[in-house]
């Protein structure tokens, strides 16, 4: 076999991801159930002169990684349940700040303290709006131990690329089950760097965005002069209160995702092509709701599957397409109804749409679905 098979567990598919998508810095703080995710970075950063630092808390921890990526460190950090929302403040930070970096949130039962080794999607809201004000912002979801280590280089990509924080959202299910990973398939995806600036070091504008939007980005310490600041600013870093630049900055933040939409949002289509109902699942979840559709089309009823794999930006346009093919759609999550409000908003106007929620720290399973699929459709 291969030297490049392993049989790995899915978080530490992810360190593995993020050492191909080239980490040099990891900052966090131990969490169950995505603990392993700092003690694997502990272990393999240093044997490749990178840098592995445990935080006080969750919030030192954002802080830390977002200031190694101003130094231009590609950096990461990991956390579960209550350690997301006490990450969410400096994630803001990196939002209007413009910080490239990922956050892996292995997701638990919650709210508070909850179920701390049981498997939740709770977060896919606050993944989104966790902190405050109109913000961008990306959320991935794979749902495999191969795809997690695919999706960790491809977030990495995204925040180099776009500037901005990116998220890994993962279930406890993916991140502890252990399948068959080729981490060959590193060698196809391409590795992309942060767009750095060439020019002279006199009179570089830190903010002032290229025709794609995106500033180029120097490190601290190279001599170009920057300001960083969590309050609205103009091109030179610096405060603003002016209507006009705060106008212009959040808008462009907000266009700079928008408009790459088609390059950002992933997903997957299963037995679609001549479906009249489909199911919508993302996560471990998914691959209880891909039996469920073969078990359907067993039974003779035209039945597909819609897995997003990019959460935020929604995948509006697929959906919207979708809705308007089949006649009913089942969303499938562990939680009490987040994404499905989401899907409702976009596929109301065209098909109905039907919730099947867990959230008792137990997985969904086929025949949950199946069953629930069967009496909507009577």
């Amino acid at each position: 076999m291969s030297d490049q098979i392993k049989l790995l567990q899915g978080n530490e598919a992810c360190v593995e991801g993020a050492l191909a998508a080239g980490m040099e810095f990891y900052a966090g703080y131990p969490i169950t159930p995505s603990t392993e995710i700092a003690e694997i970075s502990a272990q393999k950063l240093p044997a490749i002169g990178g840098h592995f630092i445990q935080m006080e808390d969750e919030i030192a921890g954002m802080a830390a990684t977002l200031g190694a990526s101003l130094a231009g460190k590609k950096s990461m950090t990991a956390t579960s349940g209550p350690g997301f929302s006490l990450k969410q403040e400096n994630l803001g930070y990196g939002c209007i700040a413009e910080i490239p970096c990922v956050i892996v949130n292995v997701q638990r039962g919650g709210p508070s303290t909850g179920l701390p080794t049981s498997p939740s999607q709770g977060d896919i809201m606050q993944a989104k709006w966790g902190t405050h004000g109109d913000h961008p912002i990306i959320a991935l979801y794979p749902n495999s131990v191969q795809e997690i280590f695919d999706i960790t280089i491809e977030c990495f990509n995204m925040a180099e690329k776009y500037r901005t924080p990116v998220i890994l959202l993962l279930d406890e299910i993916i991140a502890h089950m252990r399948e068959k990973v080729d981490l060959s398939s590193k060698d196809s995806i391409k590795i992309i760097d942060r767009k750095r600036p060439t020019g002279p070091k006199e009179g570089y504008l830190p903010y002032k965005a290229d025709e794609d939007l995106i500033p180029n980005m120097a490190d601290f310490g190279t001599g170009y002069r920057q300001h960083v600041t969590g309050l609205t600013h103009d091109v030179t870093g610096f405060p603003s209160n002016s209507p006009i630049v705060a106008l212009d900055m959040m808008t462009r933040l907000m266009k700079k995702i928008e408009i790459n939409k088609k390059d950002i949002v992933k997903y997957e289509e299963y037995r679609l092509a001549d479906a009249d109902f489909a199911i919508v699942a993302f996560g471990a979840t998914s691959r209880a709701a891909k039996d469920t559709v073969n078990r359907l089309r067993e039974d003779g009823i035209k039945a597909g599957l819609f897995r997003p794999i990019t959460i935020w930006p929604i995948a509006e346009d697929e959906l919207i397409s979708l809705s308007k093919k089949v006649n009913k759609i089942i969303v499938a999550e562990m939680n009490m109804g987040q994404y499905v409000n989401e899907v409702e908003r976009v596929a109301c106007k065209n098909c109905s749409v039907e919730f099947y929620g867990r959230f008792d720290g137990q997985p969904i399973n086929p025949d949950e679905i199946y069953d629930f699929a069967m009496e909507v459709l009577r």
